[in-house]
């Protein structure tokens, strides 16, 4: 039976490439519930990533730096107690990458136009822009659903949800898996989302003030609920006895999704989890953004003197998780470790950041991962081109780093502010650095703001070797999220 819940939850080197001339090792597999699936299942064709870089697993001009296992988290005085039976937290694996966006489609096209510095601003085309003095954005382009999706009909889902499962199906196929491979075991699903289908619930009440409301019909209504962004997912992979969750934390709510599922595998809770997030365009939030006076009127230039604010998004990441020990008995490309996460609501402001609350939450994030942040190589930062975040984002920073932190790049340069979606395709962005040794630019910049004073890669792509890597995602009403992420060495468990 599916299971929907809304809310939030509770706070709370290089990936060695396996040898593919075997085939995978079979999953651990538990009573079938659901009929097998079909032609129907057959997975789309993505082209594959490029092939990770040949970088040294060391820091150079010192020893390799082990990726320590985070402890559980209690309590302060609590001791570590596991119930009988129940083994210890588990480490969890990046193994599968689904991302839509402005600047590409798929893993292959997306690494490409990160290394790129490609910009996927043009002018917004999904509604009627009459009475905006500027209305650029970054649309997904040539969005086709039908070529996508197997099993969905894409006219009962909206767009972002069928963004969402469309990511999703990415995801599984990228990790070398089928959807039947996922039925056999324990699934979660959890999506975050700003808007939901807030495009399809402006245009039923546009169709209600100009025709009534005997002209809604039940289909746009069956659309509109935020839950069906997870739902899409179950049903594009055939999914029927799995945990669905949607997480509407707006701008942090992709990494809010990955904390959750990164619990819930290591818990033991779930054999695979599908997290991260999705949003389309729509009316609403374009124009409250340029009510606020932070619509930018040509692209967004993040930490530079001339930012004018934001520009809005679309898109979908959908991240695969599963435990070190499946990745590795079934011989997986492992793309990144998920070292921790933090979580915080502050409530200072409706929409104004707080530097002491942001700084403790990239602190947090640290703690659970049993890192040092000395041992942190880039921030992707939340970054989005306006005068009060990044001031207020980098000073956070320099608290937690000091005067000399990581480079700190903002990928809303490229993508635009893509809502739900962003810290989730922060966190693919930051895996597919961290496997390919290279760390995305910056782009737009001219002249860095003194007072946001990081080095954030302007313009041009530079190769690095990278161990460690935070992700940040913070959202209005204080609702911050940073995850951290760290490449894995292949040692032995």
């Amino acid at each position: 039976m599916t299971s929907s819940s809304e809310g939030t939850p509770p706070a709370g080197s290089r990936p060695r490439r396996p040898d593919t001339s075997h085939p995978p090792s079979p999953l651990p597999s538990r009573p079938p519930r659901r009929p097998g699936g079909g032609p129907s299942d057959s997975r789309p064709s993505y082209p594959p990533g490029p092939p990770p870089v040949n970088s040294p697993a060391s820091v150079p001009g010192g020893s390799p730096r082990a990726l320590r296992r985070r402890p559980p988290r209690f309590s302060a005085g609590s001791s570590p107690t596991f119930p009988a039976g129940r083994p210890e937290p588990r480490r969890v694996v990046v193994t599968g990458l689904g991302a839509l966006s402005s600047i590409g489609t798929g893993t292959a096209d997306f690494t490409a136009g990160l290394r790129a510095g490609r910009s996927g601003v043009s002018p917004i085309t999904a509604f009627d822009t009459a009475g905006f003095a500027h209305a650029n954005g970054c649309q997904v382009p040539d969005f086709d659903p039908h070529r996508l999706l197997r099993r969905i009909d894409p006219a009962e889902y909206g767009r972002a949800a069928q963004f969402s499962a469309a990511a999703a199906r990415m995801a599984v196929v990228d990790a070398g898996l089928s959807p039947g491979d996922l039925r056999r075991v324990r699934c979660q699903i959890s999506v975050g989302t700003t808007d939901g289908e807030s495009y399809d619930l402006d245009r039923i009440t546009e169709t209600h003030l100009h025709r009534g409301p005997s002209a809604v019909t039940a289909q746009a209504a069956r659309r509109i609920p935020a839950a069906r962004l997870g739902i899409a997912v179950a049903r594009e992979l055939g999914l029927a006895d799995v945990e669905i969750l949607t997480i509407g934390t707006a701008c942090s709510a992709g990494n809010y999704s990955i904390g959750n599922g990164l619990d819930a595998i290591r818990q033991g809770d779930a054999d695979f989890a599908l997290c991260g997030g999705a949003d389309a365009f729509c009316r609403k939030t374009f124009a409250a953004f340029y009510r606020l006076g932070t619509i930018a009127p040509d692209c967004c230039r993040p930490f530079d003197t001339r930012r004018q604010g934001i520009l809005t998004g679309e898109g979908a990441g959908l991240l695969l998780l599963e435990s070190l020990d499946s990745a590795l008995a079934r011989g997986a490309r492992i793309y990144a470790e998920v070292l921790g996460y933090g979580l915080n609501c502050d409530a200072h402001h409706p929409v104004a950041p707080e530097e002491e609350s942001v700084a403790r939450c990239l602190q947090l994030a640290l703690d659970d991962a049993g890192v040092k942040h000395e041992e942190v190589d880039l921030i992707s930062a939340h970054g989005t081109g306006t005068r009060a975040n990044d001031v207020t984002e980098s000073r956070a920073v320099r608290r937690v780093y000091g005067d000399s932190p990581p480079r700190t790049i903002s990928l809303k340069s490229m993508l635009g502010h893509t809502m739900g979606a962003a810290s989730a395709l922060g966190a693919i962005a930051c895996s597919l650095a961290i496997t390919h040794g290279f760390i995305p630019p910056t782009i737009n910049h001219r002249t860095t703001d003194p007072e946001c004073a990081v080095d954030c890669v302007p313009n041009q792509a530079v190769d690095a070797d990278l161990r460690i890597v935070q992700n940040n995602g913070l959202a209005f009403g204080g609702n911050n999220a940073a995850v951290v992420l760290g490449r894995y060495e292949g040692r032995e468990l």
